[in-house]
């Protein structure tokens, strides 16, 4: 999803954007005071996000696994933001920061699906505040404009190797979770211009 700066305000606490949040018709990031419109997807962006859910709850209906998708929101303390992960997957049970069960801390795999308006952001910035949170060890970049998918896996503390993966018979070995995700599934009804 795509994100736009809203008019330049005095920043805001944690707490503050938190009671905004929940007046506004639309999503909002939160960086560091900073309110950011999370704009709306493309078709490819939303079928790309479904089938990877799809493919997920498939395979792991009766395991120990949680999967959350655009709605659930991801508080990262020591970098000061709450944003809205595309993906992401949590082992056990989800860790919220109050009673809501809006905003969870610990996922252990988040997916990105890129747009031209997020890639450099999602590539940059965020992954390295998704670095930040303990437990987090695997993350995917997917491109929403080709069959091109960035798996970073994470090898030892601040190392992780990045693999590409290109063309709809790659498959994604995600060790985190013991699951192998094929191309072909997560571009399942795509149409690349």
């Amino acid at each position: 999803m795509g994100c736009s700066s809203s008019p330049k305000t005095k920043a805001l606490s944690p707490e503050e954007y938190i009671a905004l949040e929940a007046d506004f018709e639309v999503r909002h990031e939160y960086r560091d005071g900073e309110i950011i419109e999370i704009i709306d997807g493309t078709t490819n962006h939303n079928t790309i996000t479904l089938n990877f859910v799809f493919c997920f709850l498939s395979y792991f209906r009766d395991k120990n696994y949680e999967i959350y998708s655009n709605d659930v929101r991801l508080w990262i303390p020591k970098t000061n933001k709450y944003t809205y992960p595309d993906v992401m997957i949590v082992r056990d049970e989800p860790i919220y920061t109050d009673t809501t069960k809006m905003t969870i801390t610990n996922p252990i795999v988040i997916a990105e699906v890129l747009s031209s308006s997020t890639q450099n952001y999602d590539q940059g910035e965020k992954f390295d505040a998704y670095r930040s949170i303990p437990n987090f060890s695997e993350y995917l970049l997917i491109d929403q404009y080709q069959c091109y998918v960035k798996h970073f896996a994470k090898t030892a503390e601040n190392q992780w190797l990045l693999t590409d993966c290109k063309g709809v018979n790659e498959t994604i070995a995600l060790a985190s979770i013991d699951f192998d995700l094929a191309l072909n599934e997560l571009y399942k009804g795509i149409v690349f211009e």
